[in-house]
Formats: structure tokens, C-alpha cells, sequence
């Protein structure tokens, strides 16, 4: 493990996934500990988009910005909202010179799928319409998140091409979980690494599916056809027990005839760099925009 991140270690709280209250508490509270991002080269507006219910999102304008990108926060379906990824949110614009619409989308267990999926999806329309309004390309969308919120930024990518709905120009998907049924190598072997265990996993998804069967807008690894999917960036961590389903999702999205850029970091682990001082978070953080931007360019 990289020597900057493993000293850590010891002092990485651990989330209760069965108790779903009290981890989002714990999470916003960490999370409101967390630095200010520096934002003086944005305008940021919280917006509510028109839906079944309606959905929040806060937009990120950086100057002179190029595209935008559907952004979805991390926090296995289950905990994580507009302020918690506030940070995220806006290094990610600053860091692209993308428009970010951060989507404030239901939690489980209270809203099983498909809640989170239909609002981001909304999200996605409205981006679409309204292009002209956030000052961006209503054909430079892409859709993004971490971990669970690239999940489904995966899932809108295919519910969006079997739709014909609106087209997306790119996917960037950093860590994402992918498959409910945990069976990979990493999966079976990084049971207890730090911050994502395979019970955290495991009460994730049962969570998030609820009484609903898995299926491939739910789980994208199910998914029997992954070509005409827009092109992909798919970050992985060395001791993440979602690597390999990320790397599968890569290959098999490559064998579909799909341009995809797989970057798997060495000595990482599963949100690992949220750690900003470490050398290989800031190279992570870095890349994540940059190849957002070269997606997005004219």
C-alpha cells in the first residue's frame, strides 16, 4: 500500500451500513469538518429540477466553461447529498472547466431503486433542455460520480441509449460498484480494506435493491450488451474489493467496441483519495478532470 495513505489507516472511521441514519449523520459531520474548497472561479446556484418528485441539484459554473457533466456522489446508495459532495463537486469543475450539476438523488432504504436512477436520469433530460440556460453544449453532456454514483452514471448511460434519450459524449467512472453479486477475485479476497468492506458492500446493495430483483439498470454488470455506449474513463484502486468489476466493465465495454481509458492505481484503496495530502490522491483528483476536459473539448 502507498506508505503516505497506510498511515491512515488507523484513524479511517468505519460506516454502519445497517444503521443508515447515523452513518449519513456521521458523514455529513465529517464531511462538514473538511477544508472550503476554493470557489472564486465559479458561480454555484442551487437549482430543482422538474420531475416525479422533483429533484435538487447544485450547478457549478466555472469561467469560460466547456461542457457539463451530470455528477453523482458516493455513499453506497444510501447516505451522501449536495453538501456532503460539495468538495467533490467543486474540484471536479475547477479541475475540467466543466459545468458540474451535482444531483441531490433519493437514498436507500427509504427509496429503493429505481429512486436514485430516475432522478439522476431527469437530471440528465433537463441538462439536455436547458443547455443554452447553464451556458454549455447540449451535445458535450457526460454523466460521472463515484462508487455508487458511478454506478448509476453507468446505469443512465444504458437506460439512455436503450431510450434514445438524450446523447451523452462522455462517462467517467471512478471506483465504481457495478455488481451486486460480489463474486470476482477482489471481491472474494479484499474483505475487510479500509473504508469498504465486503459486508458494507453486501448491506449496500441490499439497501439499494430493496425488494426489487437485480437487474442491468441496477446493477450495470448484468448488462448483456454494452455496445453503442458513449466512451468511458474507469478508475480502479489496487485494494478495493469493486476492482475487478471495474476492470471487467472496461474490458467488456472495449470488446463492445467502446473507447475506454482504464487507469488502475497502485497502493490505493477505496476512496482513499479523499486523503488530499497523499501524492497518488492529488495525481488521482488531477486526472479525473483532465480527462474530463479532453472528453468534453470541442
Amino acid at each position: 500500500m502507498d506508505p503516505e495513505l497506510e498511515a491512515f489507516i488507523p484513524f479511517l472511521p468505519q460506516a454502519d451500513m445497517n444503521d443508515p441514519v447515523t452513518a449519513r449523520k456521521n458523514f455529513a459531520e465529517r464531511a462538514a469538518a473538511a477544508p472550503e474548497p476554493d470557489t472564486s472561479a465559479m458561480e454555484i446556484e442551487d437549482r430543482t429540477v422538474p420531475a416525479d418528485p422533483d429533484v435538487a441539484v447544485r450547478v457549478y459554473r466555472p469561467h469560460q466553461a466547456q461542457g457539463a457533466v451530470v455528477w453523482l456522489h458516493g455513499g453506497g446508495g444510501v447516505f451522501g447529498d449536495l453538501d456532503t459532495e460539495h468538495p467533490w463537486a467543486a474540484r471536479i469543475a475547477d479541475f475540467s472547466g466543466a459545468v458540474v450539476i451535482s444531483v441531490g438523488y433519493r437514498l436507500a432504504p427509504e427509496h429503493p431503486f429505481p429512486a436514485a436512477l430516475n432522478d439522476a436520469y431527469a437530471v440528465l433530460t433537463w441538462a439536455a433542455e436547458h443547455a443554452a440556460e447553464l451556458g454549455t453544449d447540449p451535445e458535450r453532456i457526460a454523466v460521472g460520480g463515484h462508487s455508487a454514483g458511478a454506478n448509476i452514471a453507468a446505469s443512465v448511460a444504458l437506460r439512455a441509449r436503450d431510450e434514445r434519450g438524450p446523447a451523452i459524449r462522455f462517462q467517467l467512472l471512478n471506483q465504481p460498484g457495478l455488481d451486486d453479486r460480489q463474486q470476482t477475485w477482489s471481491a472474494r479476497n479484499f474483505t475487510d480494506t479500509p473504508w469498504m468492506t465486503r459486508d458494507q458492500i453486501a448491506a449496500s446493495w441490499r439497501h439499494y435493491l430493496g425488494s426489487t430483483p437485480a437487474s442491468a439498470y441496477a446493477a450495470p454488470s448484468r448488462a448483456a450488451d454494452l455496445s453503442g455506449l458513449p466512451p468511458a474513463y474507469i478508475s480502479t484502486a489496487e485494494f478495493d474489493p469493486n476492482r475487478d468489476e471495474g476492470v471487467e466493465y472496461a474490458l467488456r465495454l472495449l470488446r463492445a467496441g467502446v473507447s475506454v481509458e482504464l487507469h488502475q492505481w497502485p497502493g490505493t484503496f477505496h476512496g482513499s483519495q479523499a486523503i488530499l495530502s497523499a501524492a497518488v490522491s492529488q495525481r488521482q483528483n488531477l486526472e479525473l478532470g483532465a480527462a474530463l476536459r479532453r472528453a468534453l473539448a470541442a
